[in-house]
């Protein structure tokens, strides 16, 4: 579990690249700057740790583009001491994402290796969650709401109802809607029963699953 200068120089052209792209919010850039993101893939493709693209990890899921975790954490603008369900563990590199911009984290992931790895590894490299829970993304985390933001890691096929639910008003809620690829899309409530919609551009995920697996 090496960190070095190479990678420390990797990181500062991922960040330059993505500022590039779109990315203006200096707190997300300089989280990737700081997130050591070849110790969170396999180590003998640690060569494709800071290129800005998707890379397969277990149980058929990915580890999202740096791109796309950069525009989801920027899109939500979040703030030191945002409450903040994460629906979507996989390998944790959006939730440490969301560590360094000093965020209270709830991760919700539903499959049982990716699970038991990301917990036991994030705490080891310094990202400590409030929560992680082993569940089902769609229904939410009902006990520890309402939550400020809300932001799902996976293309869901539809928006459930129960995380609409469990945002604070004026919360938002973002997430990637579709089936082969999904429009980014952010709700933020501004009542009880009303919300904003926004459609932010096409992406794609890995489909988000429902029951625990």
């Amino acid at each position: 579990m090496k960190d070095t200068s190479k990678h420390q120089g990797l990181r500062n052209q991922l960040a330059t690249i993505l500022e590039a792209k779109g990315i203006t919010d200096s707190n997300v850039l300089n989280a990737i700057r700081e997130i050591p993101r070849h110790l969170f893939i396999d180590s003998s493709f640690e060569a494709h740790a800071y290129q800005d693209k998707a890379f397969p990890i277990a149980a058929e899921q990915t580890i999202s583009q740096p791109y796309t975790v950069a525009f989801q954490s920027q899109t939500l603008e979040i703030k030191p001491g945002d409450k903040i369900l994460e629906i979507g563990t996989g390998s944790g590199y959006q939730t440490a994402v969301l560590l360094e911009l000093k965020a209270l984290v709830y991760s919700i992931e539903r499959q049982k290796e990716l699970f038991k790895r990301t917990s036991l590894f994030l705490p080891k490299i310094g990202y400590k969650p409030k929560k992680f829970i082993f569940g089902d993304g769609y229904k939410g985390l009902k006990e520890e709401a309402p939550f400020d933001k809300i932001i799902v890691t996976a293309g869901a096929p539809f928006v459930p109802n129960p995380l609409l639910a469990q945002l604070k008003i004026g919360g938002k809620l973002l997430i990637p809607v579709g089936d082969k690829t999904q429009i980014m899309t952010l709700f933020i409530r501004k009542s009880a029963k009303e919300f904003e919609k926004q459609e932010l551009g096409d992406f794609a995920f890995v489909p988000m699953l429902e029951q625990k697996n």
